[in-house]
């Protein structure tokens, strides 16, 4: 009962306490633990499970990964095994790495054992011959080459040293040039050639190689000694490609091989010097003996020696004073002494030669040297030397001139002795001294004679006056003017002589001038003579006194007057002359064609005409009838007034062919007028010798046929078309003058030219060709034609211009020699 009491009182208390809603909170929360520790309990046994199979899957890599980790140890990777995770990436990458590394480990080792055994050989190799064999051996066996050889240089070749192939030696003997084939290019270059192509018609004196299998690939490699070539090294294979590692190992045993081969030299050279100097030292101890006993008596002829040397001291010391006052004496004297052997060869000369001639130490002179000789001098001295060649013992003299080195001339005199006899001497001696004061005061002298004796009998008054105005010296000539005797004159002075006051105010004039400017002065001046009026031409020459001052003035007085009435009477006739010849000028140039006329049927053409004179002998000639043009550059014999009437027989000559005869080819016309200049000039008659004429070039042109006709007496046509030049020459035949005596004269030549539109000729008279220039060179055809084809573009206007300055600029100062004529159209 008290259980019942308890649960209804436990219920109804429970019920009582659920009327707060914090109570059924608390409940709620109460509850919710048990739930909470089962749902937990559950999470944590699935969170397990998913662990567990983590750690499982994980544990399976990471024994994968061992797997992996000791097949890389062992070197068992597989290259191309896949990775499935990061690690087993990284392993794969390590291994490969690893692999790499113990690849190239294995490759440094195998050519740090084939650099050892070829050491090995090297070390107890003690030839060149044994080295190059077995070296070659030991590198084709480590190496799989199947052949090979070793080549060493001898001048410009390879000589094959040694040569190794198929397991034998090869005894084959073979010269290379180097830079021939790939060994002597490898020589010539000395970088190694790797080849993996090799031609099939590859060949062993291209190579070096022998035997019948071709390789696949081949190495041929310098051995050097730093920079210095010691031989060539040739491998072949069979492997199309060989390893990077075995390239290596040739390069490094190269330089091995050939620092080797070096050293070997070197200690072969050095046996042979020292087997030489064992030899030697062996004759020396046997000349020991010798050379002590020679050092005893040499002790001996030391001491006499000494003794003599002092008295030679002296007597050298005594002979270096006499030299040297002996060569005093022969540089400073006033003449110098030259010795020539037979042969005519300088064998001494005195320093003196040098003062003497104007020249110094440094240049190269002797006092009979050819080429400072006058060609007389030259003579002079030649005829001199064969005298004395001729005649020994003998002597003579002979004066002569030669050139100072400023071109001053100087006079010599030589006198040569012939002592070729003399022991002493031994040739021929020469004495020679300047003589050229000797020479121009001989020649003052003379000169003074000389123009006394001009002066007294000069038809000129001649008068020497002195500074001071007196009368020193006056010539007889003076009496005439005068009208005094000169002996009555001498010691007056000027202004008291009974003269024409201008004459003495000229005199007066000059003494003053020339005291403060001594010049010469020339003057013209009218005087009185005896009632007439004279004309005088009065010089007033300066005298000078030793220390050049004016000591006098000379005045020479000449007569004017006759010469200037027939000076006057010739002015008259050259002003008639030219008037005529103007005139002459006016007519001609009326008749003949100009550029502007030519330029009415032919614009582009024109005309390049300078007569030499005022008229001239070469002439543009121009004609058209029924629309046919003929035009020509004639060049009549002469110039001036003689060649301009020549020149208007040749153009009316012309006219009158052409005009009475329109048919007649260009040639035919030079035939008629050739007939009609000798019977105009009377040559074809019996006794005729007049040779006068004219050479000319013709053209006859058709414009309807587009036809040109050239002949030429003695003149060229220059054609150009497209820049090319076509040069048509003329008949070697003049118009006009006298045929050779039986000799049959040929017709001219005619020429038939097709032109175009556009092209150009060109005539002209020798005039242009023949001018000199400043270098006295001619102009020449060669320039003309240089200048027509230098531009192919060029007009005519251009040719025009060119020519007229062309010319001027190439004549410069020069005359002109001739008349110019230039005629150039463009059709």
């Amino acid at each position: 009962m008290s259980s019942i009491l308890f649960d209804e009182f436990a219920f109804w208390q429970i019920h009582q306490l659920h009327h707060f809603i914090l109570i059924w909170i608390i409940d709620l929360i109460i509850l919710s633990i048990p739930v909470q520790v089962v749902f937990f309990v559950n999470y944590h046994i699935q969170k397990s499970r998913q662990l567990k199979t983590e750690i499982d899957a994980l544990k399976s890599k990471i024994h994968s990964s061992i797997e992996l980790a000791t097949r890389i140890g062992e070197g068992k990777l597989n290259r191309f095994e896949a990775a499935d995770d990061e690690l087993a990436a990284a392993l794969i990458a390590l291994g490969k790495s690893l692999s790499g590394t113990r690849k190239k480990e294995d490759d440094l080792n195998w050519i740090a054992r084939g650099k050892e055994r070829v050491s090995d050989i090297l070390r107890i190799t003690t030839t060149i011959d044994e080295l190059t064999i077995n070296v070659l051996k030991a590198t084709i066996d480590y190496t799989g080459a199947i052949q090979g050889g070793i080549f060493l240089p001898e001048g410009d070749v390879l000589v094959n040293a040694a040569a190794y192939a198929f397991n034998r030696q090869r005894y084959e003997k073979m010269q290379i040039p180097i830079g021939k084939g790939l060994v002597g290019e490898v020589a010539y270059e000395k970088q190694m050639i790797y080849r993996t192509e090799i031609p099939d018609d590859y060949f062993t004196l291209t190579s070096g190689l022998i035997g019948d299998k071709k390789p696949k690939s081949l190495i041929v490699i310098p051995l050097m000694q730093e920079d210095e070539l010691q031989g060539v090294m040739e491998l072949a294979f069979l492997n199309n490609k060989l390893p990077k590692y075995i390239l290596h190992f040739i390069e490094e045993i190269s330089n091995i091989i050939g620092r080797t081969i070096y050293n070997l030299k070197i200690n072969i050279r050095t046996a042979q010097l020292l087997k030489e100097s064992q030899e030697l030292t062996i004759v020396l101890k046997e000349n020991e003996q010798t050379l002590h006993e020679n050092a005893r008596e040499m002790m001996v002829a030391q001491e006499n020696l000494e003794k003599s040397n002092k008295l030679l001291a002296n007597q050298i010391q005594e002979v270096e004073h006499g030299q040297k006052r002996l060569q005093a004496l022969l540089t400073n004297a006033s003449e110098f002494i030259s010795i020539y052997n037979e042969k005519q060869e300088l064998v001494f000369e005195s320093p003196s030669v040098k003062r003497i001639l104007g020249y110094n130490d440094n240049d190269k002179v002797s006092g009979m040297d050819p080429e400072l000789l006058t060609p007389r001098g030259f003579k002079t001295i030649n005829n001199l030397f064969q005298f004395l060649l001729e005649t020994p013992g003998g002597e003579h003299v002979a004066q002569y001139t030669y050139l100072k080195k400023n071109g001053e001339k100087l006079f010599l005199e030589t006198k040569g002795k012939n002592l070729l006899h003399d022991p002493a001497i031994r040739g021929i001696i020469f004495n020679t001294q300047d003589i050229t004061e000797r020479k121009r005061a001989e020649k003052e002298e003379r000169m003074k004679s000389r123009m006394q004796s001009l002066s007294e009998n000069s038809p000129d008054m001649i008068l020497r006056i002195s500074n001071t105005g007196k009368l020193v010296y006056v010539n007889p000539a003076i009496s005439k003017f005068i009208g005094v005797p000169s002996t009555e004159i001498i010691k007056k002075r000027i202004y008291e002589l009974d003269i024409d006051p201008q004459f003495i105010d000229f005199v007066r004039t000059s003494l003053s001038t020339m005291r403060e400017d001594p010049k010469q002065m020339v003057a013209e001046i009218e005087m009185q003579s005896h009632g007439d009026m004279r004309i005088m031409e009065i010089k007033a020459i300066p005298e000078f006194s030793e220390d050049q001052e004016l000591e006098s003035v000379l005045f020479v007085t000449h007569d004017l007057t006759e010469m200037k009435i027939i000076e006057q009477e010739i002015k008259d006739k050259n002003k008639k002359i030219s008037d005529s010849i103007n005139y002459a000028q006016r007519i001609q140039t009326s008749i003949l064609p100009d550029t502007g006329v030519i330029q009415q049927y032919f614009p582009r053409s024109f005309i390049f005409y300078r007569p030499k004179d005022v008229v001239s002998g070469d002439f543009p000639w121009f004609f058209m009838k029924d629309d046919i043009f003929y035009i020509a550059a004639v060049d009549c014999t002469g110039h001036g007034v003689p060649g301009a009437l020549l020149s208007l027989i040749g153009y009316f000559l012309l006219n009158n062919i052409v005009n009475a005869d329109k048919d007649l080819s260009a040639s035919e016309i030079l035939d008629q007028l050739h007939q009609k200049v000798r019977r105009t000039l009377r040559q074809d008659q019996d006794g005729a010798n007049g040779r006068d004429g004219m050479d000319l070039a013709l053209c006859k042109i058709n414009p309807k046929k587009n036809e040109l006709q050239y002949a030429g007496a003695h003149r060229p046509l220059y054609y150009l078309r497209n820049g090319e030049l076509t040069e048509y020459k003329g008949s070697r035949k003049a118009i006009g003058g006298i045929p050779l005596a039986k000799k049959i004269e040929l017709d001219f030549e005619n020429n038939i030219i097709d032109y175009q539109t556009g092209d150009k000729f060109f005539i002209f008279s020798d005039g242009l060709p023949d001018q000199t220039g400043k270098d006295g060179k001619k102009y020449l055809n060669k320039r003309i034609r240089e200048a027509l084809t230098e531009d192919k573009d060029a007009t005519m206007a251009h040719y025009a211009r060119f020519f007229s300055k062309d010319f001027y600029d190439w004549m410069g100062e020069e005359k002109q020699v001739d008349d110019v004529l230039l005629i150039g159209i463009e059709l």
